[in-house]
């Protein structure tokens, strides 16, 4: 399985600047700024990448899962799904195809293992669990499949949001103390079956006036080859998050980026990002760093 940590090569949706103009410029002066290699994905509905993009589970292999989330089944927003084979065809891109419904949002890369909300059981229901639990691993070319509880109050059901590697034995979390106590026993027994140190990060969603709205969680964030960008929301967690990111990656360059914009949406910087390993650069569009 390809790494964030090994990527080095970005792809955002062309409907960003469109959809999002002040955060997508604010986002590009960080990108140039820290060197990372950018472009656009080409004919995109909607800014969430890493929902509907294929998969890199090694240089020269991509998965591409069927995207038709239950959350964009009315019939405007189901007009939002965007046509990732065109998308493919463009940038040259031959994925192997799976019949299985999958979010990208919801698989949490490691080398050998993969972290993903149990939502994944709901959205194939014809496929008996078992079946399921083999086939997701022979298409992602991993050893271990970890399921962690899906919270009750997050219609998306996306891992990304909840969970992110820091190594191989470690990962990080939201600190879920206001939650509800049960959903953080779950949670932490699913790690903890799984062998898996945690370091809990702030989380503090509490002040949305919606439950769709991300933000206050920044363990969304953008990690590539190197590079961390950190986003943030204007509150006193800003810095503290920041500071112990810091310390977590001392290796990384850090950059932050204001994301309330897109966080009201539902989404922040993970969400917008398709990253892959360059080996894999496939891509005809110029890129934007220079």
């Amino acid at each position: 399985m390809v790494t964030d940590s090994e990527t080095n090569l970005l792809y955002l949706a062309d409907t960003l600047p469109q959809f999002y103009p002040t955060f997508c410029q604010s986002l590009e002066n960080v990108l140039r700024q820290n060197e990372v290699n950018y472009a656009f994905l080409p004919g995109t509905k909607d800014v969430w990448a890493v929902d509907y993009m294929p998969i890199q589970v090694a240089s020269d292999r991509f998965v591409q899962f069927v995207y038709y989330p239950d959350y964009l089944q009315t019939i405007k927003l189901r007009k939002t799904i965007s046509d990732v084979d065109a998308i493919c065809e463009t940038l040259e891109i031959v994925p192997e195809k799976s019949p299985l419904l999958v979010d990208g949002g919801n698989i949490v890369r490691g080398k050998d293992r993969v972290i993903m909300c149990d939502k994944v059981f709901r959205e194939n229901p014809t496929v008996p669990e078992k079946t399921l639990i083999r086939e997701l691993r022979e298409y992602l070319e991993v050893d271990h499949l970890i399921f962690v509880p899906t919270d009750k109050a997050d219609k998306i059901g996306h891992a990304d949001g909840m969970v992110r590697f820091l190594d191989d034995k470690t990962v990080l979390i939201n600190d879920y103390s206001k939650e509800k106590s049960e959903f953080q026993s779950t949670f932490r027994m699913a790690l903890h079956n799984a062998e898996l140190d945690w370091v809990e990060i702030p989380y503090n969603p509490y002040g949305n006036r919606e439950k769709i709205q991300a933000n206050g969680i920044y363990i969304n964030y953008l990690e590539m080859e190197g590079t961390i960008i950190l986003p943030t929301f204007g509150i006193r967690e800003d810095d503290v998050v920041a500071k112990q990111m810091e310390s977590l990656f001392p290796n990384y360059n850090f950059a932050l980026v204001n994301s309330n914009e897109i966080a009201n949406e539902g989404g922040v910087l993970n969400c917008i990002s398709w990253n892959i390993k360059s080996e894999a650069r496939f891509g005809k569009a110029p890129l934007n760093y220079s």
